[in-house]
């Protein structure tokens, strides 16, 4: 009903189960799934996964409402592929924010809440040892690095170049770069490389 009752979105599309999720995106051609992670028959996170390895699905953005801003299970969503997530008590005008936003090619990342989220993934006994760099990280040019760093402190592009005294037009050209260097699908994945691989901790400065 909320978004029926936005200008400009429709509801092409409806499921009760991650399988009926990932056949709805392919038959309705959505712009966006907003994925809920608990549900039966493949959850969330596995219907995240599939919609972004399919290449027919490529311009389809994933963006996850969960009950908690602090479910683990975040982090594996955004690992599989997912855009954002946003808490379910978010204000109805918020949310729609969110979905333009994410809908537009953009990651949409509550910094705090992201960072507890990935702290408490690389802390579980499932993580690795020790942060593992993600293949191409040493392609970084050190201002990639630095640009890489503020993408993962949850600042959007006009906030990178005012801290790095750049114009919008160039940070913004440095994110793609990165992300075509890290291969991540969007800003999404280059906060969770930028903590995986020790260049950003949580609390860190």
């Amino acid at each position: 009903m909320l978004v029926e009752s936005a200008p400009g979105m429709s509801v092409v599309g409806q499921a009760g189960t991650g399988r009926e999720a990932v056949a709805q995106a392919r038959a309705c051609r959505a712009d966006l799934v907003l994925m809920d992670i608990r549900m039966p028959e493949g959850d969330g996170i596995e219907a995240t996964r599939a919609i972004a390895a399919d290449e027919d699905l490529a311009g389809v953005r994933v963006l996850v409402l969960t009950t908690y801003d602090t479910d683990e299970h975040v982090v594996e969503a955004l690992r599989a592929g997912a855009s954002g997530f946003l808490v379910k008590d978010t204000r109805p005008a918020d949310l729609l924010d969110a979905i333009r936003t994410v809908a537009a090619g953009e990651a949409l990342l509550s910094p705090g809440p992201t960072a507890r989220l990935i702290a408490r993934a690389l802390r579980a006994p499932t993580a690795p040892a020790a942060p593992q760099a993600p293949p191409g990280l040493d392609r970084l040019s050190d201002r990639e690095r630095q640009v890489l760093v503020l993408v993962a402190r949850g600042l959007n592009n006009g906030e990178i170049a005012e801290t790095l005294s750049l114009s919008p037009l160039t940070a913004k050209t440095h994110v793609s770069r990165i992300m075509g260097k890290l291969g991540a699908r969007d800003r999404a994945q280059l906060v969770i490389s930028a903590y995986e691989s020790g260049l950003v901790t949580p609390g860190g400065p």
